[in-house]
């Protein structure tokens, strides 16, 4: 739904190259000096085409939705595939269950992400390439590895949306690194959810997760939260 741009793949040192689609927002060719924010997801070969993954998020019929019906302001999405390494590049640190302890790769991914391709997407595209108009979104690693860009990448990162996080992973590292990171300023917006059906006493450590949020300063319009 809309326009969908596919910009090609770029040499990248610390994650595997590839390429990466952009929507954009109804109006973009019709007001050729308006600037927009940015969405990039993680896990965008499921994010527009259900081709891709045999299933889709519909990102790009609930943005078009939202904004032709004024609800929002109009943004350009940009979904990053993930690579053959997903594991390795979505998460902060090495863990895993069943004695499989693999992982480590975020720090290195981000700074592909947001050092290398952004920079490029910003040239591109009209953007608003401010932290303060930039946002990272995922779900289950892809939660985690928006919440801990958003700790630790403040300078290129202002919101972040965290759907259903894999709160379990390395001995429960993001509520972990909630507590021993000092908070940016400003702080970054952030979204934080979880499904139901995610097992058995899963609210628990979201909740917590919730909380030390909170006693680290996140409130109001800053820290949505959503079961």
């Amino acid at each position: 739904t809309g326009a969908v741009l596919t910009l090609e793949a770029l040499p990248a040192g610390h994650a595997l190259a590839r390429p990466v689609w952009v929507w954009l927002p109804p109006g973009y060719d019709a007001e050729p000096q308006r600037r927009y924010p940015v969405l990039y997801l993680h896990d965008g070969q499921n994010v527009f085409d259900a081709r891709a993954a045999g299933a889709e998020w519909g990102v790009d019929e609930a943005a078009q939705r939202l904004v032709l019906a004024g609800e929002v302001q109009p943004f350009i999405v940009v979904a990053v595939p993930s690579g053959r390494d997903r594991l390795h590049e979505l998460t902060p640190t090495r863990g895993g269950l069943h004695a499989r302890f693999l992982g480590g790769g975020l720090a290195g991914y981000g700074a592909w992400r947001l050092d290398a391709r952004k920079p490029e997407i910003d040239r591109r595209c009209r953007t608003r390439p401010e932290p303060v108009h930039t946002a990272v979104g995922g779900s289950s690693l892809g939660g985690i590895a928006s919440l801990w860009l958003a700790l630790h990448r403040a300078d290129r990162v202002g919101a972040a949306l965290v759907v259903s996080p894999s709160v379990w992973w390395d001995g429960f590292l993001p509520r972990r690194d909630v507590r021993a990171t000092p908070p940016p300023a400003p702080r970054p917006r952030l979204w934080l959810d979880m499904g139901a059906h995610e097992g058995e006493g899963i609210f628990t450590e979201s909740r917590a997760l919730r909380d030390a949020l909170a006693a680290q300063g996140w409130a109001g319009s800053r820290l949505a939260y959503v079961e």
